[in-house]
């Protein structure tokens, strides 16, 4: 289940950052070679550090030592993401996961903070993804900005009950056992990828032309002391997966785009004559439901590793619904760090939990910009891990960040609204509409059972789970209604 996290949280990870940022180095921690992050200019391919709990020594005398696990505070190299791993992905940790992290350069420590335990994304029970054996339990990642210390505890959660004593009664408190293989994993992202040079493009078969970079959408005047000002940097071509992923979205943009363009409406109801001319009713050709194509930036764009994923693409049947997520990783990001918070992400849905790619078909942000998640194509019924038993002809859309308890920024509800409306619009869906899914098993339905569900769903929609938020998911009436306006409806 995503947790309902503070958005406390998230601001105290801006503020350290900020921190970080303005004040001095100090002279009196030495820095670790390989805690310096490269020269401009040179490559930063990210990395994961995967450091194993061990009991805590805890002041509760009826808690185990094995009931609170933990890593005590330490100096590790940088890092801006952070979650909890264990061996059995069929396993829940039935207890709270705290994390405190130092700034990078600073002896600014944040305040201990939670990571929601249960994170239901995941393939379904049986599906080639969920059974590779690579598979692991895990946390929903945090992003606490870049980072260089870390201190962790996970601590069983405890039953209390009376026990009757030979002098009297007294509270006793027992502890369901934590997973085995506990680990915490700390993700740098890496620097984001160039775009295609004309000799990559000519090999993906199609006329180079040049693609203008724009960055994700401006957010209000910073304080000059916290701007990122960093350059970007060159890459090695990467490998034919690049181009595997960026022909996916071929006839939509130029290969090695980082961004796909918005239409309008009559190149939007053009561009689904040419892409599904042969699966549309006559209703659909001559009144045709759809909302015009929302911009969206593409892998390339967010600067994916496609060297991480696996390399073929799993495609279903058509996409019947669409399930609302947030990604429960904290709300102390700005816009322009997104791809580096998506990268981070990516690299723990591969790199720590065992998945082919990024569970999420689309993701997006609090400005309301709109990514590409998954690859083998934005307009395709592309197979994601997001919703246990129901990523079968469906998409998972996530808004990056934790709705539990702050409201979602309209720019994001719109930016959902957009995306389905062009998205189901391409197989005939009405968002405002119902829809019949096979189960494919989860805790709320039994594999097999067919169950009508709203076209935009949320993710406890599907699955007993807090997610996408309960202020998140108070939003899908509207974005529903809003989703249907933009298809004509």
């Amino acid at each position: 289940m995503r947790g309902l996290l503070a958005s406390s949280v998230g601001v105290t990870c801006a503020a350290a950052l900020a921190l970080s940022l303005t004040s001095p180095a100090r002279a009196a921690r030495p820095v670790s070679p390989s805690a310096v992050r490269p020269a401009s200019g040179a490559a930063a391919p990210g990395s994961t550090q995967s450091l194993p709990l061990a009991p805590l020594a805890s002041r509760d005398v009826t808690l185990a030592p094995a009931d609170e696990q933990g890593l005590p505070r330490r100096d590790v190299r940088h890092f801006s993401l952070a979650g909890v791993i264990w061996d059995d992905p069929d396993t829940e940790l039935h207890g709270r996961v705290q994390i405190r992290t130092r700034a990078a350069g600073t002896d600014i420590w944040s305040g201990w903070q939670d990571l929601e335990a249960h994170n239901d994304d995941t393939a379904d029970p049986g599906a080639a993804e969920r059974v590779s054996g690579r598979v692991h339990g895990a946390t929903a990642p945090l992003w606490v900005g870049d980072s260089d210390g870390v201190e962790v505890r996970v601590r069983a959660e405890g039953d209390r009950g009376a026990e009757d004593m030979a002098h009297g009664s007294r509270t006793v408190t027992t502890a369901a056992p934590l997973p085995a293989g506990l680990r915490v994993e700390l993700v740098d992202p890496g620097e984001s990828a160039p775009a295609f040079t004309r000799q990559e493009a000519a090999v993906a078969g199609a006329p180079h032309r040049a693609v203008a970079r724009s960055a994700p959408t401006p957010e209000p005047a910073e304080d000059p002391a916290t701007m990122d000002t960093s350059a970007p940097t060159a890459e090695p071509p990467e490998d034919a997966a690049a181009m595997d992923a960026s022909a996916a979205n071929a006839g939509l943009a130029a290969p090695g785009a980082i961004e796909i363009p918005a239409l309008d409406r009559q190149q939007t109801e053009q561009e689904l004559f040419a892409l599904r001319a042969g699966e549309l009713t006559e209703r659909q050709r001559t009144k045709p439901y759809i909302g015009e194509r929302p911009r969206i930036v593409t892998r390339r764009g967010w600067g994916a590793d496609e060297g991480l994923r696996e390399r073929k693409f799993v495609y279903t049947k058509k996409v019947k619904a669409a399930f609302v997520h947030h990604t429960a990783s904290g709300n102390g990001y700005r816009c322009a760090q997104v791809p580096s918070l998506i990268r981070g992400i990516y690299r723990y849905h591969v790199k720590s939990m065992g998945w082919r790619d990024i569970g999420y078909n689309f993701l997006v942000d609090k400005c309301g910009n709109i990514y590409e998640g998954r690859a083998g194509g934005v307009a395709k019924a592309v197979l994601g891990a997001h919703t246990l038993g129901f990523n079968t002809n469906s998409m998972g859309i996530a808004v990056v960040g934790s709705y539990g308890s702050k409201k979602p920024p309209a720019a994001a509800t719109t930016a959902i609204a957009r995306l389905a409306a062009w998205k189901l619009g391409l197989y005939g869906g009405n968002p405002k509409g119902k829809t019949y899914l096979k189960s494919g098993g989860g805790n709320r339905y039994p594999k097999g059972r067919k169950v009508r569900l709203n076209v935009i769903s949320g993710h406890r929609d599907g699955f007993a789970t807090e997610c996408p938020g309960r202020k998140l998911y108070r939003k899908l009436g509207s974005t529903r209604t809003a989703a249907a306006r933009l298809q004509g409806r």
